[in-house]
């Protein structure tokens, strides 16, 4: 079992920043794929980026350059640095895991943290 609680979201000003973390629970975290998702009102959850147990990483065309993910397996935590903001990265993030190996598909996650909300204002 994973319990995840995500922390750091807030409204920011277009082209401002914030960095969202995710506190993870359990003693095999590093065993996990970790992945960031976000979903705007209306809209289907979508993939933003992800990490693997040793730290490769992926992310969405639509925030390359812009966002990104980290981890720190000693305290079981992972990040979100989100950089330039636009008004359409307005949404929900949840931060999500996963045994092995990364996916970009939500339904491939089983643990999911509340989410935490992200306004950027134009």
């Amino acid at each position: 079992q994973v319990q995840l609680v995500e922390s750091g979201g807030g409204l920011v000003q277009a082209g401002g920043s914030l960095r969202l973390s995710c506190a993870a629970s359990g003693r095999t975290f590093s065993s996990y794929a970790m992945g960031w998702f976000r979903q705007a009102p209306g809209k289907e959850r979508e993939f933003v980026a992800a990490i693997s147990g040793g730290s490769n990483t992926y992310y969405a065309d639509s925030v390359k350059g812009r966002f990104t993910i980290s981890r720190d397996n000693a305290k079981n935590t992972v990040r979100l640095q989100m950089n330039s903001l636009k008004p359409e990265d307005t949404a929900v993030y949840y931060c999500a895991a996963k045994a092995l190996v990364v996916a970009f598909i939500a339904p491939a996650y089983g643990y999911w943290g509340q989410g935490t909300q992200v306004t950027v204002s134009s």
